[in-house]
């Protein structure tokens, strides 16, 4: 059920831009785009409002959703690091610096995590047939690259990613983690089975504002959707956020409105109460 006040709705009015995160939000559990979701984007731009998205997925996990969507501005990958072009091609890219990154790399070992390294246009991993790894391959549409020691990329890393199917543990190594690497590197989980380690001072929040200042559009005419604790730097940089019914409650509590979950069309739902009512 979603939730909104008369008060939430006045804020769309004059909305130019909506960005999106994608897992949890634009597509479903099982990463497919809703005929539903897909007739929204193309609502909104009908009525004139343009569309990106903002993800932690790498450049190549975007390119199916360019064709879908017709997507034809720029978007944010590995939460708000890289900023690629719909053809993928490269506007910005920032890596996390080699001692945060090696720093990250251990600590996520030594809490007993699965690691993933994004380097050099690939994913990296030990251990193909790990957790999540099926999961990945068609969340990306890509093989990853086994790489027996992930220490030798910590110079090129711009995601280095801990993965476990303990969403507890997660959770406390996200906070540990976190406060260990403050101010080197930026620690969030984007899943509740992932946590994502990137570079320092970049986070979707700073994606919303790179579109602001690319395109010329106030943030006050920007609105957010999504679903995680990555989400909420994007929610406050933008002049209304909607999350999702799936997502935790903190997350609720940090947007201007709630949709219906993931599985249940709440972005197209969310689009059409909110942007486009």
């Amino acid at each position: 059920m979603m939730m909104g006040s008369d008060k939430d709705q006045g804020k769309t009015q004059g909305i130019a831009l909506v960005i999106s995160d994608v897992d949890g939000t634009l597509v479903t559990g099982d990463k497919r785009l809703t005929p539903g979701t897909v007739a929204a984007v193309a609502r909104l731009r009908a009525a004139g409002i343009g569309f990106s998205i903002a993800s932690a997925r790498p450049p190549i996990g975007l390119r199916g959703l360019v064709a879908e969507l017709g997507l034809d501005l720029p978007m944010g990958a590995f939460n708000g690091a890289s900023v690629v072009r719909p053809d993928l091609s490269i506007l910005e890219e920032r890596t996390i610096p080699e001692a945060a990154a090696r720093a990250a790399l251990d600590r996520l070992l030594a809490e007993g995590l699965d690691v993933w390294v994004f380097a050099e246009g690939a994913w990296c991993l030990r251990d193909p047939d790990g957790p999540y790894t099926d999961l990945e391959r068609r969340t990306i549409g890509a093989e990853p690259r086994v790489v027996a020691d992930l220490g030798t990329l910590t110079g090129t890393a711009a995601k280095i990613v801990g993965v476990s199917r303990d969403p507890v543990h997660l959770a406390a190594c996200e906070a540990r983690i976190g406060t260990a690497l403050a101010g080197r590197a930026t620690v969030h989980r984007s899943q509740a089975y992932y946590l994502d380690v990137t570079p320092p001072d970049l986070d979707k929040g700073r994606f919303v504002a790179w579109m602001s200042a690319h395109l010329g559009i106030p943030p006050e005419r920007i609105a957010t959707f999504g679903d995680a604790g990555n989400d909420r730097p994007m929610f406050a940089n933008s002049g209304f956020s909607v999350a999702m019914g799936n997502a935790e409650d903190a997350v609720k509590a940090a947007a201007h409105a709630v949709t219906d979950g993931n599985d249940a069309d709440g972005f197209a739902h969310g689009v059409a109460r909110f942007i486009l009512p």
